[in-house]
């Protein structure tokens, strides 16, 4: 970073870290002892969709890749989009196997790096509730490399409980990268997987 950036507030980017997305199932511990709130098995990826054989091709090896399991039993992914124009992946695994659904997560955003579509990423998600089915997500900012907590305000439209997120803020500090720009904590408002 040269002076200039330094006098007119710029920083260079952090630097994707997929890998980051394996702290999630010692962090899923964590929050269950702090929170009680435990993995719902659900998790997605959005990133901006793009037009062209070439991605379609990748959009197919995707569902190829997380459908191998569905002869045995497995769930096959999910693709919608959004109001916004973004696409998102679903993908589940029982509760239990947040470390299958990372891998799952990892492997779309790993194909998708690979085939030149890094730049349209923008978040992973994993999925989490309470006793009292309350929802609860952490957010992976792919540009960003880091976490967030976003959890939506039950019966509320497009509220959140900003106190919960605080509050998984502070109980995983330790275990996961966490977004210090609060302005960064984007909702999600109707994301698949929460």
């Amino acid at each position: 970073m040269g002076f200039l950036d330094t006098i007119l507030g710029r920083s260079k980017p952090v630097r994707p870290d997929l890998d980051q997305l394996f702290a999630v199932p010692s962090a899923a511990l964590t929050l269950e002892a702090a929170t009680g709130f435990r993995p719902t098995g659900r998790g997605s990826v959005c990133f901006a969709g793009v037009e062209g054989g070439t991605f379609a091709r990748l959009q197919q090896d995707v569902r190829e890749l997380l459908d191998a399991d569905t002869g045995r039993g497995g769930v096959p992914v999910e693709f919608s989009q959004d109001g916004y124009g973004y696409t998102w992946l679903l993908a589940r695994q029982p509760p239990g196997e947040t470390a299958g659904l990372v891998n799952d997560l990892h492997a779309v955003n790993t194909l998708l790096q690979d085939g030149g579509f890094g730049p349209q990423l923008l978040c992973s998600l994993v999925g989490f509730e309470d006793e009292r089915q309350r929802p609860l997500a952490l957010v992976y900012l792919y540009k960003r490399g880091s976490f967030y907590p976003f959890a939506p305000a039950p019966g509320a439209r497009e509220k959140r409980d900003n106190s919960l997120e605080l509050q998984v803020r502070a109980a995983l500090g330790d275990d996961l990268r966490i977004e210090k720009d609060l302005t960064r904590w984007f909702p999600v408002w109707g994301a698949p997987g929460l």
